[in-house]
């Protein structure tokens, strides 16, 4: 889970894109996610929604719309 949360570190503070797997969390995309999920991510799966549902700004995350828009943002928050 170190590494998911890194990455999502990255993603929020640094417009850092993920993996297909995160990407799919992050879009909202659960059968993408499942697909994409290796067998640690399936287990870490609602551990890694709760995490992001607690800790990233919800206008990163939710559609693909929005991570497109948080990827493309300049200004910080």
């Amino acid at each position: 889970m170190e590494q998911v949360k890194e990455t999502l570190e990255r993603y929020v503070n640094d417009r850092c894109p993920t993996g297909g797997f995160l990407h799919a969390v992050l879009s909202n995309d659960l059968t993408e996610a499942c697909a994409r999920a290796d067998m640690r991510n399936q287990r870490q799966l609602p551990e890694i929604v709760t995490y992001i549902y607690n800790n990233i700004p919800s206008i990163s995350w939710g559609s693909p719309e929005k991570v497109e828009k948080w990827l493309n943002r300049t200004e910080q928050l």
